[in-house]
């Protein structure tokens, strides 16, 4: 069986991690779960390091100095996941957004032959549940955007429900990623095609938090406008 990491990246999310710890760590399939927490105030790293004792070797914490950004947390743990030579790795939110029983899904799709596996909302059988209809049209209509800027196909080219073939990792220049936000996630894709990879998309439904705080901002929506024009003259070797 493959060796998969699954990374999250954390900043004050005690009402989930948890719970979130627990799910993952409940499957047949043995993931290895590595947080990334942004020097959490409200307790989310102290709460990790509580629970490693009850699953040794297979849940980690990297703990960083503070709030540096969705991209740059993902890189660490890519880079992490590399050092130790995992198969896989996999990028979720701690949220409960993205449902950790679509692990597998992402991970067998990935050993049929997909290099990089998408969890998708606008692909046939995807969708969005408890979202208001403005925000629906938002990410709708983000990744129509993007399509039309980049010419790529990903119907939803802004999810983070993903899982890669390491090989993938390898070969990105991940010192020269230029995005801190959620424009990160499309570049990543866009990266992974550009480079010849075959990037795949299969149906998820994705839920609104339920527990804390979105980290949805306006800086993280210019950048993603203005990101996608500058990542469009972007060489890939």
């Amino acid at each position: 069986m493959s060796k998969v990491l699954v990374i999250i990246p954390t900043y004050n999310e005690k009402e989930n991690v948890l719970l979130m710890i627990e799910r993952v760590m409940s499957y047949k399939r043995q993931y290895h779960l590595l947080i990334v927490d942004d020097n959490s105030p409200d307790g989310t790293a102290e709460l990790v390091e509580a629970e490693m004792s009850r699953y040794p070797n297979r849940l980690f914490l990297h703990k960083r100095a503070g709030k540096l950004g969705l991209g740059t947390a993902y890189i660490a743990g890519f880079k992490w996941s590399m050092q130790r030579d995992y198969s896989y790795s996999i990028e979720m939110d701690c949220d409960f957004s993205h449902n950790p029983d679509d692990l597998d899904r992402l991970v067998e799709n990935c050993e049929k032959g997909a290099d990089l596996t998408v969890g998708s909302r606008y692909c046939s059988g995807g969708g969005v549940v408890d979202w208001p209809m403005n925000r629906k049209l938002l990410s709708y209509f983000a990744s129509v955007y993007v399509r039309c800027i980049l010419w790529i196909s990903v119907k939803d080219t802004t999810a983070g429900f993903k899982c890669y073939n390491n090989e993938v990792l390898k070969k990105i220049e991940l010192e020269n990623v230029p995005f801190k936000g959620y424009t990160f996630q499309i570049y990543m894709k866009y990266a992974a095609l550009k480079l010849g990879f075959k990037v795949e998309e299969i149906p998820i439904l994705f839920k609104d938090r339920e527990r804390g705080v979105s980290k949805m901002s306006s800086s993280i929506i210019k950048e993603a406008i203005f990101g996608v024009i500058k990542m469009r003259f972007t060489k890939f070797k």
